[in-house]
C-alpha cells in the first residue's frame, strides 16, 4: 500500500529504520559517504553506537535482514494491489489484433519472457551451427571455392557494424519486443534466401543423374570406381590420372543470394541481441537479472550442439528426398539435403517470432513496480529536509525521472557523444574488443590446435571443443548467475573479478604455450617434389604427380608421418574386413624386412590381398612386389601425447569456466555505468564497435599469422593455395604468446573499469539504500525542528 494512506505505519517504519541505521551504519561505504557528508553526528552518541556494534554485530546484521526481507513484503503487497486496482493500459498490454485477452495476458512475465528469449537464441545459435556442418556441401554443389566462403561468411559482421548502433538507438525508443519480432523475421528470410538456391537452381543435373527417375541404375560397380577414383586423388600415380587442380568456379548468383542473406541475418542478430537483454534487464528486479540472464546464456549455448546435430541428420538424406539415389551416403558423389533444415530453423524461427512479439511495451509487475517505487519518492520528498541535503541525497535518483528525448539524429549523436565520454563504458567496450580479437584463434582453430599439437583425432578435438569445453561454460554462466543473485556484490567487486577473470585468461593462455608435445617436430617427414623447378633430381616421389594433392597425413611403418599417401610414394590402397585403409606400396617408406608387426601397424599379406577385389586382378607376383616395399596407414603417426593433452584440456577447461563465469558481471557493469534511457543504443554502440575492431579483422589478422608459420603450401592452378602443414613449435608460440597480449591490455581496461566504477549501483538495493537515508535524514530534521520548537 502507499504510504500516505497508513501515517502511523509510516511512522513505525522510520523507527525501525532509525534502529537498523545504528545497527549497520559501518555495513556500507556508500550510506557513510552519504551519511558523513554535510552533516555531522554527536561524537559520543556514534562511540556508543560503534560499541554496540562490535558486542552484537550478528544481532544488528540479522535485523537488517529482517527489515530488508519487511519492505520487500510491504512492496511486494502494494505492487499487487496496484495491479489489482489498476485499469489495463495499452503499453502492457499483451499481444495484437485478434490475439489479446486473459489468456494472452497471463504471459506478461518475466519468466515467460527470458524462456522464450533464451529458446529463440537456441534456434538462432543453432543457424550458424548449421551453416558451418553443411557449408563444405554447398562448396561442392555449386563449386564455391573456399576462399569466397570466407567472405559469405562475414556478410553478418558486415551488417551488423553498418546498422547495429542506429537501429538499436531508433528501436530502443519504440515497441522493442515488436522489433525484436521485426529482427527474427529478417532471420526468417536469412534462412530463406540460404536455402534458395536449391528451390532454384534445382538439386543439379550430376545429382539427378544418380536417381532411377533419370535413368540411373544401381550400379555397385560405378560405387567402387567412384570410390576408386577418390582414392586415386592421394595415391602416387605413375602414369598419371592423379589429382588435379579445379580450374572453374560455378555459378556467381548462389554465391550472391548466400552473402546477401548473411548480411541481413547480422539485421536481426543486432535487434535480437540489444533489445532482447535491455528488455529483460528493463523489466525484471535488479537482483534477478543475473540469474535470468545466465539462464538465457544457457539456453543460447545448447544451440550449436543441437545445430551440428540437425545437418548431420539432413546431409544423411539425398539433396532430392523424393527421388531414389541409386548410391548411398559412402559415395563420394553423394549429396545431402543441405537445404532441408534451413526450412525446420526458419519455420521454428516464425513461430516463436510471433510469440515474442506479442509482448507488451513494458511488462505489467515492472510498470506497478516502478509507479510504486516513484510514489514512495514522492512522499519521502514532502517531508521537510534542507534544500541542499535533499538534492544531493537523490542526485542519483534524477535520472529516472528525466523526460525521453523523442527520436531524432541530433538526439542520437548526443547519445553516442554520450558513450563515448563516459570513462567506464568506453574501457569496458574497449576490454570487450581486446578479449574478442584474443580469442578468435581459438573459436575457429582450436580443434585443428588439438589435431597438430597433440596427435588427437579430429573426432576427439570436436568432442573436447563442442561437449567438455561446452559443459564448464554452462555450469560457469549458471553459477555465477545464482551466486550473483543471491550475494548482490558491489559493482567494484564485479569490476574486480573481471580484472581477476582476464589476468587468469592471459595466465592460462601463457601455459598453453609452455604444454607442447615432445618428438612432435621431429616425427614428420616433409618431402615435397617440386616438378616447376629445372634441373630437380630424381626422388622417391618424383613421379607421382602430387603436386596438386590435398594434405592427408598418413603413418609409415617406420613410425614417421608423411604428408600424403602420395608424398610418401603409396601407388596401392587396401579396405580390409575391419574397415580400416592400408595404403602399400610405398616407395619413401623403408620396408620391414623381417615381416614384424607391432600394436600401432599390421602389416599386409598375400593372404589379406586375395579377399581384395580390386587386387584380384593383379598377378601374384606383382602382388608380391607391392608387399615388399612399405606400407602405411591415414593419419599421423600417434605420439605419446596424452599427459600433455590431459594437462591442456584442464587448463581449457578452467579457463572456460573462468571466462564463463564473468559473463554475467561484465554486462551488468557495461548496462549500469550507463543512464536509463542509453541502455539499447550503448549495446548497439558496443556491438558497432566490437564487429568493426574485433569480428572483422581479427581472423584477418591471424590468419595473417597463421601463414608465418606455415611449413608446407597446397597448390592451385593460379597460385599458392592453402596451408597444408604448420610448424608446430612456432604454432604454439606464436599464437598464443600473440593471444595473451591482446587479453591482457583487455584486463588493463578492465582495471580502469574497477577504478570508474566505485560508485556504480547494480541492485535496486542500492538505490533502496539511499531512499532509507533520505528518510533517516527527514526524521532527524524533524526532530531537530521540534526540539527548536
Amino acid at each position: 500500500m502507499v504510504q500516505s494512506e497508513n501515517p502511523s505505519s509510516l511512522g513505525a517504519e522510520l523507527q525501525d529504520l532509525e534502529h537498523g541505521r545504528r545497527e549497520s551504519r559501518d555495513e556500507s561505504d556508500v550510506e557513510s559517504r552519504l551519511l558523513n557528508n554535510g552533516k555531522s553526528y554527536d561524537k559520543e552518541k556514534e562511540a556508543g553506537n560503534q560499541d554496540g556494534e562490535e558486542t552484537t554485530p550478528k544481532t544488528g546484521k540479522s535485523k537488517k535482514k529482517k527489515q530488508k526481507s519487511e519492505q520487500d513484503r510491504l512492496m511486494t503487497a502494494e505492487i499487487n494491489k496496484l495491479l489489482a486496482e489498476s485499469p489495463l493500459e495499452k503499453n502492457v498490454t499483451c499481444g495484437f489484433w485478434i490475439f489479446k485477452g486473459t489468456f494472452y495476458q497471463r504471459f506478461a512475465n518475466q519468466t515467460a519472457y527470458v524462456l522464450l528469449y533464451g529458446i529463440v537464441g537456441c534456434i538462432f545459435s543453432m543457424t550458424y551451427a548449421y551453416f558451418n556442418g553443411t557449408i563444405t556441401t554447398i562448396e561442392k554443389r555449386f563449386k564455391i571455392p573456399s576462399k569466397n566462403t570466407g567472405i559469405i561468411s562475414v556478410g553478418n559482421d558486415i551488417s551488423q557494424t553498418l546498422v547495429s548502433a542506429v537501429l538499436a538507438y531508433y528501436a530502443g525508443k519504440g515497441h522493442r519486443p515488436r522489433w525484436i519480432g521485426f529482427g527474427l523475421l529478417t532471420i526468417v528470410f536469412f534462412c530463406i534466401l540460404t536455402t534458395a538456391p536449391h528451390f532454384l537452381y534445382g538439386p543439379g543435373e550430376d545429382a539427378l543423374a544418380l536417381t532411377s527417375e533419370f535413368g540411373g541404375m544401381p550400379d555397385e560397380n560405378a560405387t567402387m570406381e567412384a570410390i576408386e577414383e577418390q582414392r586415386s586423388k592421394t595415391l602416387c600415380r605413375l602414369n598419371g590420372g592423379g589429382a588435379e587442380c579445379e580450374v572453374g568456379e560455378g555459378n556467381f548468383a548462389p554465391q550472391l543470394l548466400l552473402f546477401v542473406a548473411q548480411f541481413i541475418s547480422g539485421i536481426g542478430g543486432s535487434l535480437y541481441y540489444t533489445l532482447g537483454v535491455s528488455y529483460m534487464d528493463d523489466n525484471t528486479k535488479k537482483s534477478k537479472t543475473p540469474a535470468l540472464l545466465s539462464l538465457s546464456y544457457f539456453l543460447r549455448m545448447l544451440g550449436p550442439a543441437i545445430g551440428y546435430a540437425l545437418a548431420s541428420f539432413c546431409l544423411r538424406l539425398y539433396i532430392a528426398p523424393q527421388m531414389h539415389p541409386v548410391i548411398n551416403n559412402k559415395d563420394p558423389r553423394w549429396l545431402g539435403a543441405w537445404w532441408l533444415g534451413w526450412l525446420v530453423m526458419g519455420g521454428l524461427l516464425s513461430f516463436s517470432g510471433v510469440f515474442l512479439s506479442m509482448f507488451p511495451k513494458e511488462l505489467p509487475r515492472a510498470v506497478a513496480r516502478r509507479k510504486v517505487e516513484e510514489n514512495r519518492r514522492r512522499e519521502k520528498e514532502r517531508l521537510s529536509v534542507k534544500s541542499t541535503e535533499k538534492e544531493r541525497l537523490t542526485a542519483e535518483l534524477d535520472q529516472k525521472t528525466t523526460a525521453e528525448a523523442k527520436a531524432s539524429f541530433q538526439d542520437m549523436l548526443k547519445t553516442f557523444r554520450r558513450l563515448i565520454t563516459n570513462k567506464t563504458y568506453m574501457c569496458n567496450t574497449l576490454s570487450s574488443i581486446f578479449y574478442l580479437v584474443g580469442y578468435t584463434p581459438y573459436w575457429i582453430f582450436t580443434p585443428k590446435y588439438i589435431e597438430v599439437q597433440y596427435r588427437q583425432s579430429a573426432a576427439t578435438s570436436s568432442m573436447v571443443t563442442g561437449t567438455v569445453a561446452l559443459a564448464f561454460s554452462a555450469v560457469g554462466v549458471l553459477l555465477s548467475g545464482f551466486i550473483i543473485s543471491r550475494y548482490k556484490p558491489r559493482a567494484r567487486y564485479m569490476a574486480a573479478w573481471n580484472v581477476i577473470v582476464g589476468f587468469l585468461t592471459v595466465a592460462g593462455i601463457l601455459a598453453y604455450a609452455f604444454i607442447g608435445c615432445p618428438g612432435n617436430e621431429s616425427s614428420v617427414i616433409v618431402n615435397i617434389h617440386d616438378s616447376s623447378l629445372a634441373g630437380n633430381t630424381t626422388t622417391c616421389n618424383s613421379a607421382c604427380s602430387c603436386d596438386y594433392v590435398r594434405y592427408s597425413p598418413v603413418c609409415g611403418e617406420n613410425n614417421m608421418t608423411y604428408i600424403s599417401a602420395c608424398h610418401a610414394g603409396c601407388k596401392k590402397l587396401l579396405v580390409n574386413s575391419e574397415g580400416k585403409k592400408i595404403f602399400y606400396d610405398c616407395s619413401c617408406i623403408p620396408s620391414d624386412d623381417a615381416g614384424n608387426s607391432t600394436s600401432q601397424f599390421k602389416r599386409l599379406t598375400s593372404f589379406d590381398l586375395s579377399n581384395d577385389e580390386v587386387s584380384q586382378n593383379t598377378s601374384v607376383h606383382s602382388q608380391l612386389e607391392a608387399l615388399a616395399n612399405g606400407q602405411a596407414m591415414p593419419g599421423a603417426c600417434p605420439v605419446n601425447c596424452w599427459t600433455q593433452f590431459v594437462a591442456f584440456l584442464a587448463v581449457m577447461c578452467c579457463l572456460k569456466f573462468v571466462g564463463a563465469s564473468g559473463r554475467a558481471s561484465n554486462f551488468l557493469v557495461s548496462v549500469r555505468c550507463v543512464p536509463e534511457k542509453d541502455k539499447t543504443a550503448a549495446m548497439g554502440f558496443g556491438m558497432t564497435l566490437c564487429s568493426m575492431l574485433a569480428f572483422i579483422p581479427s581472423p584477418i589478422f591471424f590468419g595473417w599469422v597463421f601463414d608465418r608459420v606455415c611449413l608446407v603450401w597446397g597448390k592451385t592452378c593460379t597460385n599458392k593455395g592453402n596451408c597444408w602443414l604448420y610448424d608446430p613449435l612456432s604454432m604454439r608460440y606464436t599464437l598464443n604468446f600473440t593471444a595473451a597480449v591482446f587479453i591482457a591490455i583487455g584486463a588493463i581496461f578492465d582495471l580502469g573499469v574497477w577504478y570508474y566504477a566505485k560508485d556504480l549501483k547494480i541492485f535496486d538495493e542500492d538505490v533502496k539504500e539511499v531512499e532509507m537515508k533520505i528518510v533517516q535524514h527527514e526524521e532527524e530534521a524533524n526532530n531537530e525542528k521540534n526540539t527548536e520548537i
